[in-house]
């Protein structure tokens, strides 16, 4: 089972080695795609992770019990192709490959799969015209 979500950390829990426990007492393999934590304050993580079925559910109980949030996420990245120029600039600083130009007609194409949500592509527009959309349901 493989997943992404961001997990939500508390004040009280934003100094605890939570991540290292879910690798190391529950077997997750961990991408860390992006991270917001102060201890003493709220954090934020976004992860990738997978974990076999069981291991997964015992690694989410632990989440709960830990008092960690977590929000699964789909997410959905929007271009205004009506306005869309397809100058190529966010594909020039997209990471991940997800942004790419189509050689056979110059168009932008993008690959869900392969998104992190870093927003690198959004700031990159010249014409502000991406925008990233995280939906989620809470799990807590």
């Amino acid at each position: 089972m493989k997943e992404r979500f961001i997990l939500g950390f508390p004040p009280e829990c934003s100094d605890r080695p939570i991540t290292y426990h879910l690798i190391k007492d529950y077997r997750f393999k961990v991408n860390i795609l992006r991270a917001e934590i102060t201890p003493g304050k709220e954090g934020r993580l976004l992860i990738e992770a997978e974990a076999d079925s069981k291991d997964f559910e015992r690694g989410m109980d632990f989440l709960r019990r830990e008092r960690v949030l977590v929000y699964p996420l789909k997410r959905r990245l929007n271009i205004d192709l009506e306005r869309c120029i397809h100058c190529g600039i966010c594909t020039a600083v997209c990471i991940s490959g997800a942004l790419d130009m189509e050689r056979r007609n110059w168009q932008i194409t993008f690959n869900v799969a392969q998104c992190v949500g870093c927003e690198l592509c959004i700031k990159a527009c010249p014409l502000r015209l991406i925008q990233l959309n995280f939906l989620n349901n809470l799990n807590g």
